[in-house]
């Protein structure tokens, strides 16, 4: 047998929109991985069994050999294996997702949080493999964030330590799809900085390229383009955000004192437009102690494939002592 096909593990990122399966080996390297729809608003037996499907197509019993799961679920917890009323699903309360898939695969099977996961993908395969102190930020639809803590991630004691993005930041401020008001993730994600440029353009008459988009057509890139391009209204968001992320991240430090901060997903990939006033804004409520000292940093590896993350977690666990 390949040598590349063996003691491989399986993993399964589950979002909103889609969700990646794939078959990984102990280096990183992906040997094969699809994609297919999460239809997060159909019943959660209709997605497990499409699940199956496609699981079953992936695999080959007679050339894979698999040792273990690993999943990247929203809201999903470590310890009990449950996904706890995931935002955006119509799944329910307590989603029983590791038992489930365990009974499926007939594999040993472990799940974390989707942020979670993409920290422990970045500490085996990325920026964060000469680091043992980092903070993960997924700047997607939500906020996630995965806490690397002397090499090892921080669960908490029900195994959801670290939700960053429902931290407040304004009593009373907007409302979250968690049912809590001025969540972090209400503003530092690429659904905030949404809600950020209309508030923007209801309250300024400047010209702007994203006057031509309705809510749902506007996105992450299409705001990052427009700024890249001089749009007053698509600057002004990034600063806005930055400066309320900024912010937060500073209090973060005093709390965690990481080495960095490793930053993915949608609003990440603005680049230097982002990062640079990010950058700027933490260090002007940096406690001084910690200025000039902690670096953001843009990820190159969870953003480019995501089962990595639960890839990571299923080696964690089967090497631990």
């Amino acid at each position: 047998m390949d040598k590349n096909l063996q003691n491989l593990v399986f993993a399964i990122d589950i979002g909103g929109t889609y969700t990646k399966i794939g078959l990984v080996n102990k280096n990183g390297l992906v040997i094969e991985s699809y994609r297919f729809s999460t239809d997060a608003k159909l019943p959660y037996n209709i997605f497990l069994e499409k699940l199956s499907k496609e699981i079953h197509k992936l695999i080959k019993p007679n050339t894979h050999s698999i040792e273990a799961v690993g999943i990247g679920a929203p809201n999903a917890s470590y310890i009990t294996g449950k996904m706890i009323s995931p935002p955006n699903f119509v799944w329910g309360a307590n989603v029983a997702i590791r038992q489930d898939i365990e009974q499926l695969l007939k594999l040993p099977t472990y799940i974390t949080n989707d942020a979670n996961a993409a920290a422990l993908g970045e500490l085996y395969f990325g920026s964060g493999k000469s680091m043992v102190n980092f903070v993960v930020l997924t700047l997607g639809t939500g906020l996630g964030s995965g806490i690397i803590n002397d090499g090892k991630l921080i669960y908490g004691q029900y195994g959801m330590a670290g939700e960053l993005g429902h931290v407040n930041v304004f009593p009373d401020g907007r409302q979250c799809n968690c049912g809590l008001k001025g969540c972090l993730e209400t503003y530092a994600s690429v659904t905030g900085i949404k809600r950020t440029v209309f508030e923007l353009l209801s309250n300024n008459n400047s010209e702007s390229l994203l006057r031509s988009y309705s809510y749902d057509q506007l996105d992450g890139k299409i705001i990052s383009d427009a700024a890249h391009q001089g749009d007053i209204i698509a600057l002004k968001a990034f600063e806005v955000t930055a400066k309320i992320l900024g912010r937060k991240i500073a209090d973060t430090v005093a709390h965690l004192e990481p080495e960095a901060f490793i930053l993915s997903g949608g609003l990440s990939h603005a680049g230097d437009l982002f990062i640079k006033p990010l950058k700027n804004y933490m260090e002007d409520n940096l406690f001084k102690a910690y200025k000039n000292k902690i670096k953001i940093i843009l990820s190159n590896t969870t953003s480019s494939n995501s089962i990595l993350g639960p890839a990571a977690l299923a080696l964690q666990e089967l090497h631990k002592d």
